[in-house]
């Protein structure tokens, strides 16, 4: 039997319309995938579950139908609910070039020489893009998740690389900027 972990793909939003359709705050690169009908979702730190029956985007918002919450009343019951599925630890992204969140955080941090700078302690979702939290003895530091920054991600060896980019994890006053005192 495979080893599992719970994933949390979104959360239950505002209901729209009266007839059980809900918008859902989505935690998951894969809503296709999560969300398909006929799809259980379970809620966390709970046995409760809900079935998709439907599924469609409308104005930039993903509202999905449950088999369970047949009107608008049902769905306000369970608004801000958080809605997770038991993934297999070895899953993969479909592209090759992305990664889950779960696979980056514990990663060891490593600068353009290879010596250990820090870990990765979050991943945290920006408008513009993706940033790794990393957690250094300086304190935590952003660092933009794109591949001119973090040009290596090794999975298998536990770590990813920094590229030689300087003041990368370093504060402003480390930098050499003005005091502002």
């Amino acid at each position: 039997m495979s080893e599992h972990v719970e994933v949390v793909v979104g959360v239950i939003g505002r209901p729209h319309g009266l007839r059980g359709e809900v918008a859902i705050d989505l935690r998951t690169d894969e809503p296709e995938r999560r969300f398909a009908p006929g799809h259980r979702l379970r809620v966390e730190d709970a046995t409760r579950t809900f079935t998709v029956s439907s599924v469609r985007e409308h104005s930039g918002r993903t509202l999905v139908t449950f088999e369970e919450l047949p009107d608008r009343t049902a769905v306000e019951a369970v608004r801000g609910t958080r809605l997770v599925v038991d993934v297999p630890v070895d899953e993969q992204p479909a592209d090759a070039e992305e990664f889950y969140d779960r696979q980056l955080v514990g990663l060891r941090v490593l600068d353009a020489e290879g010596a250990f700078a820090g870990e990765v302690v979050a991943v945290v979702h920006l408008p513009a893009q993706d940033a790794l939290e990393v957690l250094t003895d300086r304190g935590p530091r952003l660092i933009p998740f794109v591949t001119d920054l973090v040009p290596v991600v090794d999975l298998q060896a536990g770590h990813v690389r920094l590229a030689d980019v300087p003041g990368l994890l370093s504060d402003v006053e480390d930098a050499g900027a003005p005091d502002a005192h």
